[in-house]
C-alpha cells in the first residue's frame, strides 16, 4: 500500500522499540540467535528509508540494562552482532554521510563492542546526514539517576544554583542531551509499553504500537506509522 507523506511533515526524530526477534524466530523454529541477525537486515532498510524520508535523528534501543539478566549466551551473540554491525557497516554508513551516536553506559559494553562504538563515532562525527543513535547498555531511570547525581556534586560545588534548575538544566545532564526528544515512538512485536526507554524525552511524544515482530518491520511498515503520525493532532497539552 501507498501512504501519501508529506515530507515536509515527516518526524525529525524517531525512536524504535526492536522488540519481537525472539517470538520471530520461534515462529520459524529457529534459535533465537538467527531472529537477532534478521533484525540487523531490518536496521540497514529501515535506515535506508529514514534517509530517504529526511528524517534527521533515528533512535534504536538496542540493548537495555535489564537485556543484561537474559541467558549469556544470548547476551554474548547480541554484542558479538553489535560489533560485527559496526565493523561491517561504518564505513559505508560514513559515505552516506550518516552519524553514529550511543546513549546509555557504553563503558560498561566489552572491550571490542566499546572499541568499535569509539571508532565509529571518531570516523563520522562531522557528518552532517542522518544521526542513527543507538541505546547501548542503556535505561531511562538510570539515566535520569545519573543526572540528579551529577547536578546534585555541581550544585554543591558552586557551579549550579539550584534556584536556576530547571526542564532544560535537566536535559543537559542526561545522555540524550544532544538530540531532540523523539516526535514519534514505535514498538514492534505487539507491546505496548516504553521498558524503561526515554522516560523524559517522550513526555510528548506520538506512539505507535504494531503487532508486527521487528526482522518483519520493513519500509511501507515505517510509513504507515509516518503516515499516521501526520494524521494525530499534536497539542502539548494546549489548544489549537
Amino acid at each position: 500500500m501507498k501512504y501519501d507523506i508529506e515530507l515536509s511533515k515527516v518526524p525529525a526524530h524517531i525512536a524504535i522499540i526492536m522488540d519481537g526477534n525472539g517470538r520471530w524466530a520461534k515462529g520459524k523454529f529457529l534459535p533465537r540467535s538467527a531472529g537477532h541477525k534478521a533484525g540487523v537486515e531490518t536496521i540497514r532498510k529501515v535506515l535506508k528509508e529514514c534517509q530517504r524520508l529526511g528524517v534527521k535523528h533515528l533512535t534504536l534501543y538496542a540493548f537495555s540494562t535489564e537485556n543484561w539478566k537474559r541467558p549469556k549466551l544470548e547476551v554474548d551473540t547480541l554484542m558479538n552482532l553489535l560489533s560485527s554491525y559496526l565493523k561491517n557497516e561504518t564505513r559505508v554508513l560514513h559515505e552516506h554521510n550518516v552519524r553514529i551516536t550511543t546513549i546509555g553506559s557504553v563503558d560498561g559494553l566489552p572491550k571490542n563492542c566499546k572499541s568499535e562504538i569509539d571508532r565509529a563515532y571518531e570516523l563520522t562525527k562531522f557528518n552532517t546526514g542522518i544521526n542513527l543513535n543507538l541505546a547501548l547498555n542503556y535505561g531511562a531511570r538510570q539515566d535520569i539517576k545519573n543526572a540528579i547525581i551529577d547536578i546534585v556534586k555541581d550544585t554543591k560545588c558552586g557551579k549550579l544554583d539550584i534556584g536556576n534548575i530547571d526542564e532544560d538544566t535537566i536535559k543537559k545532564y542526561l545522555s540524550t542531551n544532544s538530540i531532540p526528544d523523539p516526535d514519534l515512538i514505535i514498538r514492534t512485536s505487539g507491546e505496548e509499553r516504553l521498558s524503561n526507554f526515554l522516560i523524559w524525552e517522550a513526555s510528548y511524544s506520538e506512539f505507535y504500537f504494531t503487532d508486527i515482530h521487528w526482522p518483519d518491520f520493513n519500509e511501507e511498515e515505517l510509513q504507515k506509522a509516518v503516515y499516521i503520525y501526520q494524521n494525530r493532532d499534536r497539542r502539548f497539552g494546549g489548544l489549537k
